[in-house]
């Protein structure tokens, strides 16, 4: 929202002009929707990414933990509509984001998994997309069953089930 749309606002709303203030309302509500769906995308990328190189390197470190816990958190505190009672992205409509971040995201892993040893084109060809996608499914479930403070939780109980997972849970270091 800029300044100059809060004067046309209020100018308008100030003139009686209450179908050109409804105008800009709805464009500044598409613009607000907008940047949300934007930032959950760059969340599930961070979190595909992460669930990538867990899937490769068959390992799960604190860091890689943290990402995904905090994008999982994040998706879930953006997505809630105001109301507390609804979401800006059902659930039923998040494969096509993640089929795109998908994309986005073994490009950035590409850089990460083996200190980068792999390009996008290879890492490709190693990942699973399908199986990372419902990993990520499953933990984006738990943003619509649970409560913020529940959450925290079910997302590392959900954490220990990665490849890895029992080993950072009780501070095994993989080699």
């Amino acid at each position: 929202m800029t300044t100059q749309e809060l004067i046309d606002l209020r100018t308008c709303i100030l003139q009686g002009r209450t179908g050109d203030a409804l105008v800009i309302i709805d464009e500044l509500d598409a613009m607000s929707k907008k940047d949300i769906i934007r930032k959950i995308k760059s969340y599930l990328i961070v979190m595909l990414t992460h669930l990538i190189k867990n899937q490769v390197e068959r390992r799960l470190t604190n860091s890689w933990a943290v990402f995904i816990h905090n994008a999982t958190l994040e998706i879930q505190d953006l997505n809630l509509q105001p109301n507390n009672t609804s979401y800006f992205i059902k659930e039923n409509e998040l494969d096509e984001m993640l089929e795109v971040a998908i994309e986005f995201a073994i490009g950035d892993a590409s850089v990460e998994v083996k200190n980068g040893a792999y390009s996008p084109f290879k890492l490709e060809e190693m990942v699973d997309k399908n199986s990372v996608i419902a990993t990520a499914k499953n933990f984006l479930a738990l943003t619509y069953a649970d409560s913020a403070k529940d959450l925290l939780a079910v997302i590392d109980d959900n954490l220990t089930l990665l490849p890895g997972g029992e080993d950072w849970k009780f501070g095994r270091r993989n080699k």
